[in-house]
């Protein structure tokens, strides 16, 4: 059978609703559905010359699996296709139950380990009982050096910070951080942000959950400190606002083609924000996630517009 040349497909949504057809679906891998031909937009970690792409994935649930052969290998082709498409950053937690073993097991299987950049974190009180989970978290992903080194929803933050300034000195980690998720902490973050100079900081922003515009990203961009949004789509809330409502035409002037890529491309137009993780187990939401990070980024006034549509619906 001759591959047809992807060039020619009219767009993105129309193959993401091919996907949703079972018929079609059935004989079509979900990789041929990806037709872009430039590549992810990165964005620059601050105070280096790294790039980053601006859509990473997200693997709290998703991927804590155990051994189920098949959604092992449902997740690797999540991984392949993420690859593929550009994506690096695959944020995961102790916390996530065996998600950090499936993604360290995963991606050597595949041969693909050296293609991601790795985040995870700590989330336990006490020196050594941090550093000994930091140490089984890194050994579990199959990355040491690890990318990025976390401190999960700010647990005995005060301990750790000093073991992750170490480490990072000794190039055990590359990058270190804070994280939570929800708006009450907003205020603590832009406080350690101010007076802990990390590399990066994790925090819930999306469409539903705004209150990180009021000072926190700012306040990031102003110091040269990472963001990586969690909860981008608030939780799933987002899409039941949207549920049966069609995008408004001028989407496509935005290379906006699925309410998914709408909610994303909101979070990327602000300029504080580096990368958007996003968590899911299935291959076309993962194809259509990273779709995000193609095309235009909406600018001020495109960002209020689809702020006050959103608002309206």
């Amino acid at each position: 059978m001759t591959k047809p040349d992807y060039k020619t497909v009219a767009s993105r949504r129309e193959a993401l609703q091919l996907l949703g057809c079972g018929t079609l679906a059935a004989f079509m891998m979900p990789s041929l559905l990806a037709f872009r031909t430039d590549s992810i937009m990165k964005r620059k970690i601050p105070g280096t010359t790294e790039l980053l792409p601006v859509v990473g994935l997200g693997t709290w649930q998703t991927f804590d699996v155990g051994s189920d052969a098949e959604m092992r290998k449902q997740l690797t082709d999540v991984l392949l296709e993420m690859k593929r498409l550009g994506g690096a950053m695959i944020d995961s937690s102790p916390m996530y139950g065996r998600s950090e073993g499936v993604v360290g097991e995963l991606t050597e299987k595949a041969g693909i380990k050296e293609a991601f950049f790795y985040a995870t974190k700590v989330w336990i009180e006490g020196e050594e009982a941090g550093i000994r989970q930091m140490n089984e978290s890194m050994f579990r992903m199959g990355k040491i050096p690890i990318d990025l080194m976390q401190i999960h929803n700010l647990v005995d933050w005060k301990t750790h910070v000093k073991t992750l300034r170490a480490w990072k000195s000794e190039e055990k980690i590359r990058y270190w951080g804070f994280t939570h998720y929800t708006e009450r902490s907003h205020k603590t973050l832009e406080t350690l942000v101010r007076q802990q100079n990390p590399d990066f900081v994790q925090f819930n922003y999306s469409m539903a959950e705004r209150n990180a515009e009021k000072r926190l990203l700012d306040t990031c961009r102003d110091m040269g400190v990472g963001v990586i949004i969690n909860r981008p789509y608030g939780g799933g809330s987002l899409f039941k606002t949207v549920k049966g409502k069609e995008l408004p035409e001028w989407c496509a002037e935005l290379d906006i083609n699925s309410w998914g890529q709408y909610f994303l491309k909101y979070i990327l137009s602000h300029e504080a924000v580096n990368v958007v993780i996003p968590g899911t187990s299935k291959v076309k939401h993962v194809i259509d996630n990273m779709g995000a990070g193609y095309g235009r980024i909406p600018d001020q006034s495109e960002r209020k517009k689809m702020l006050d549509y959103f608002i309206k619906l």
